[in-house]
């Protein structure tokens, strides 16, 4: 009775935490197009969440080297024991108590609190100049993972929707040869032809089926992919949306936008790390300036020949101050640090330089893939509507008798390879087209934050 009592009140307190994860996963609906699969992405794919957590990361760094300007605040305390000789002279120790001669104090406390307040240190000031650029780097590079997530779930997409039209396609190709198969049957048995049109259709009719069972594997496969990227978890099921019209419509982009390399999150990483390089140059250069700090504490003294009386008296004491670190002669290292820093700045500009050809030629061969699929898909869309006129004929006057089987194999299999080239050059065109956006810093369907 007992247990049965705790087991209702552990269910009662699991069941909200239970409905919430049902709810959250119910959310999304049973198919999904590409804005939701992506949307889902950079909420659940771990590259995303690690990014957002090293930009998080950064910001606690930048909090922990900026806490160098506000004072520091400790409290020294010590007690000792003097087995022979002690700090305490006479009056000298105790500001002149005459609480007794060194040799009658052994037991001596100090409880304190002291306080620093930096006013110019060149550490610090380094640290609050490149919080800015880090700050700049880090959201970048958040930034470009949510990029990389945008580009890899919309080619994924496009795999598994074109490995799922080839396999309507074949379908649909299984369905004719079957009708073929019949009609080469039924004249054959009628005595109209022999069994080679038989055979044929048979032959044909097994390779469809091969070719069905394959891409139907490799559309597991596939959507295996598509999950990985999205950080989706492999027991969902997982449906796709499929528009033909909006697909076609979204295959154009404008070839004529002039490329700008500042939208290109690389570059404006190496821009930041650059600026990075830059703050260390005057770091080093003006090292030789003293750093300056203000400083102050209260202390209570005890001393004490007894341990138990060590405690009944305090001697306070409270002091100022300021305190002036000149560096005067480090070897040589600032000026070797200087010379390094600069050659490091000199790297830094190469390095924008060879990244805005590296960015030119990503771009102009984007774009040239781009204008060739799109040419080519052009043009494949208008051998669908002839092939399957073709396939219509020759099908006809196959069963009025003109035409041969081997007619009808070769237009079923025009009509199959112009419906395949079809959709293969429309999905290569999607997927040029996300090629050619990031080589532009143009892609995505989120708002930079």
């Amino acid at each position: 009775m007992k247990n049965s009592f705790h087991f209702t009140i552990f269910s009662f307190l699991i069941l909200p935490v239970t409905l919430l994860a049902q709810t959250k996963q119910d959310s999304l609906p049973a198919v999904l197009s590409l804005d939701q699969c992506i949307k889902y992405a950079l909420q659940n794919q771990p590259a995303v969440r690690q990014a957002s957590i090293d930009e998080a990361i950064n910001e606690k760094n930048i909090g922990i080297a900026l806490s160098a300007w506000l004072p520091q605040v400790n409290s020294n305390n010590s007690a000792t024991h003097y087995f022979k000789g002690s700090p305490a002279t006479g009056g000298g120790a105790n500001g002149g108590t005459g609480v007794g001669t060194s040799s009658d104090i052994h037991n001596v406390s100090v409880l304190g609190i002291q306080a620093t307040q930096v006013i110019y240190n060149n550490d610090v000031l380094l640290a609050s100049k490149a919080s800015k650029y880090s700050r700049e780097y880090y959201k970048d590079n958040a930034y470009n993972s949510q990029i990389a997530v945008v580009a890899d779930v919309s080619k994924a997409f496009y795999d598994v929707l074109l490995s799922q039209r080839q396999l309507d396609i074949i379908k649909e190709d299984i369905v004719r040869l079957q009708r073929s198969l019949k009609d080469a049957t039924a004249r054959y048995q009628a005595g109209v032809v022999d069994k080679t049109d038989y055979k044929q259709a048979t032959i044909a009719l097994n390779n469809a089926i091969a070719s069905r069972k394959q891409t139907e594997e490799a559309i597991k496969s596939k959507s295996a992919f598509l999950r990985q990227q999205m950080g989706m978890p492999a027991e969902r099921p997982l449906s796709l949306s499929y528009d033909s019209t909006r697909y076609e419509r979204e295959a154009f982009i404008d070839t004529n936008q002039v490329l700008d390399y500042t939208n290109r999150i690389e570059y404006r990483q190496l821009e930041a790390q650059r600026n990075l390089t830059g703050l260390n140059v005057n770091y080093y250069r003006y090292g030789f300036l003293p750093s300056l700090s203000a400083n102050g504490a209260y202390n209570l003294g005890y001393f004490s020949n007894k341990l138990g009386d060590l405690y009944g008296n305090s001697f306070p004491s409270l002091y100022a101050g300021l305190t002036l670190s000149i560096p005067i002669f480090t070897g040589g290292k600032r000026l070797q640090n200087l010379a390094k820093a600069h050659l490091q700045v000199d790297r830094a500009d190469l390095d924008l330089i060879q990244t805005k050809n590296t960015i030119n030629t990503q771009y102009t061969q984007a774009l040239a893939n781009y204008k060739s699929n799109y040419t080519n898909w052009q043009l494949l869309k208008q051998n669908v509507d002839l092939a399957n006129d073709v396939y219509k004929v020759v099908s006809l006057q196959y069963r009025e008798g003109i035409k041969t089987y081997l007619d009808v194999i070769v237009s079923q299999s025009d009509l199959r390879t112009a419906e395949l080239n079809y959709f293969n050059a429309l999905f290569q065109v999607l997927s040029s087209k996300i090629d050619l956006q990031r080589a532009m810093g143009t892609i995505g369907t989120f708002n930079k934050q």
